[in-house]
């Protein structure tokens, strides 16, 4: 039996809880916040629309809930701060609030637990929040498995040096420049100690080739797509194509490189950006102004928004697998993104999306022309992009992911 942890509970994850409780291996699910959607808080506690949304994307199916477990005080207290406007709580990794204490506190909470569980055979934890669990693990001569669902670190810090040197104004959206050494050497500790990984995407299985005193062997299981939306309507005639960005706005997803393209292109696309600001400094207000800017929505909001679209422009420097490129494609869409993400394993170039070179505004700009003058060529790579969403379900994901955890454990 294994206790999977991780403290925020995003899709892959709970794709990974639904596996395990399905192949019968899920001993315990730890995480922060379990929230009652339709209970008694969730209907009467006064708080704005935008905050309910927030908890209620903490629910969970009702197959998970006889093994959640919750340690929830710092991640409530991240969560407050933010919805008081107060940053000191959240500001650094050592601030008592910050989402490196959240999932230390879960990691510290899980190592605990460990030690008065004699079921428990194996722990399933992610980057960033295993060193404890798994030490105390080791301890116990239990299994460790540990899922890498991003790009390595050392990797990461080189594609964002160089662009901080590209383009210096867009420096104060490249968080990952910011982490201390510690940090740093925490997530080697935690690979060292893994006896599988686990990674999306063969682009983030890659960039682990430079890690130090890895030992365990790495395999790659791709996440899933949504439901197909089969019922999707025929768009009304445009002359614009409608161009939408889901993420971060981050130039580590490239949205620079966007931008420019949407400036050469401006009567010609109509672009939405879905994402928080994650600097005051880019992009610019005024910037923003231009194009139609959603700062949050939940999951099922964004896939609706998918569905009023033509094409998801994802230009990632690093991404371990990026989970809207397969949501994009299940709603009809064309995704353009890069090499440096899962696009390589999912997208037959020219067929159902294009893989367009990293920092190359030029090359954005030439598939959306290409889009925007062949109406033939848009639609058949829409039908074409569903097609592929609809072979690569959660299922297989799920079921591949019960099938390596079996042979782990027995």
């Amino acid at each position: 039996m294994i206790l999977l942890s991780h403290p925020t509970a995003n899709q892959n994850v709970r794709q990974t809880a639904l596996a395990l409780a399905e192949a019968r291996l899920l001993e315990e699910f730890w995480t922060c916040v379990n929230w009652k959607e339709g209970g008694f808080l969730d209907k009467y506690l006064p708080v704005p629309a935008r905050v309910r949304r927030e908890l209620r994307r903490r629910s969970f199916p009702r197959e998970l809930k006889p093994f959640i477990r919750t340690f929830p005080w710092c991640e409530w207290g991240r969560l407050l701060s933010g919805q008081l406007g107060l940053t000191w709580p959240t500001r650094d990794e050592t601030s008592p609030f910050s989402m490196d204490a959240v999932y230390f506190s879960l990691d510290n909470r899980v190592a605990r637990r460990l030690s008065s569980n004699q079921r428990i055979k194996a722990v399933y934890a992610y980057d960033n929040g295993a060193l404890e669990s798994f030490g105390a693990a080791k301890n116990h001569g239990m299994k460790c498995i540990y899922e890498h669902p991003i790009v390595y670190w050392r990797k990461v810090r080189e594609y964002q040096r160089e662009e901080a040197e590209l383009h210096p104004e867009w420096a104060s959206t490249l968080g990952a420049l910011g982490d201390s050494e510690a940090k740093l050497a925490r997530k080697d500790q935690e690979l060292a100690l893994a006896d599988v990984i686990i990674t999306p995407s063969t682009f983030s299985r890659d960039s682990l080739a430079g890690a130090p005193d890895l030992n365990a062997p790495v395999q790659v299981i791709a996440y899933g797509a949504p439901t197909v939306n089969r019922h999707l309507k025929a768009a009304e005639h445009s002359a614009q194509l409608r161009v939408l960005f889901v993420g971060a706005l981050s130039q580590a997803k490239g949205l620079g490189y966007l931008l420019e393209t949407a400036r050469h292109l401006e009567r010609q696309i109509q672009l939405t950006l879905i994402g928080q600001r994650v600097s005051a400094v880019m992009p610019e207000q005024k910037v923003l102004e231009r194009y139609r800017w959603i700062p949050s929505l939940s999951h099922d909001e964004i896939l609706l928004q998918m569905t009023q679209h033509d094409v998801l422009v994802l230009p990632s420097l690093h991404e371990g697998f990026a989970l809207v490129i397969l949501e994009a494609m299940a709603q009809g869409l064309v995704v353009i993104t890069t090499p440096h993400t899962a696009g390589p394993d999912i997208i037959d170039n020219g067929v159902d999306g294009f893989i367009v070179p990293i920092r190359s505004a030029e090359a954005i700009e030439e598939r959306l022309t290409r889009l925007l003058m062949d109406k033939n060529l848009l639609a058949d790579m829409k039908l074409a992009a569903r097609r592929k969403a609809e072979i690569l379900p959660w299922q297989t994901y799920r079921q591949q992911l019960g099938e390596m955890a079996r042979a782990l454990i027995q």
